[in-house]
């Protein structure tokens, strides 16, 4: 059985080519690719590490297949799990709400009394404020498609490696 669940909601396909880069690295044998849009009860419940993905989507929403599932979330057993976030937003066109979505999942699992890894650094970004951003650092990886496509290999790449030796074997 595969170890990371990797559950991601993509409109546009920005948020997919991030979840199977991530998987790529970490190797399609201990991670699975998971569509939130299908999603249930028993598939957050079937791993022991999940990576969640989302992009924020106008002026700070959720994509549309995490706002219809992100009250699933309180229905899991999180419990002894280790999750970590990355999120998809345009720092430049929406810097008053640059990777929200992130945040409010964020802000979902710690009611559900989860506790994160994988937070990210906001230096090299530029944005006004955003709800993924807790003690002076993004609450996971933060990714930008729309202005730094170029640097998305590299940050999946670091993130990753800095989370060696947080996840459960």
């Amino acid at each position: 059985m595969a170890q990371f669940g990797i559950f991601y909601g993509s409109t546009t396909g920005n948020t997919t080519k991030a979840a199977e880069a991530i998987q790529a690295i970490l190797g399609a044998d201990r991670a699975e690719l998971v569509d939130v849009a299908t999603a249930g009860v028993e598939d957050f419940n079937r791993y022991s590490n999940l990576i969640l993905g989302a992009s924020t989507w106008g002026y700070g929403d959720l994509q549309d297949d995490w706002e219809k599932k992100l009250p699933l979330l309180k229905e899991v057993d999180l419990k002894g799990k280790t999750v970590a976030l990355f999120g998809l937003g345009d720092q430049e066109g929406y810097a008053a709400c640059y990777l929200d979505a992130m945040g409010i999942i964020h802000d979902v699992l710690v009611e559900c009394g989860v506790t994160t890894v994988g937070a990210w650094p906001t230096e090299g970004y530029t944005f006004d404020d955003s709800v993924a951003c807790k003690d002076g650092q993004f609450v996971g990886l933060a990714l930008d498609e729309d202005n730094e496509a170029d640097k998305t290999p590299q940050r999946i790449a670091v993130w990753l490696q800095q989370l060696e030796g947080q996840w459960q074997e």
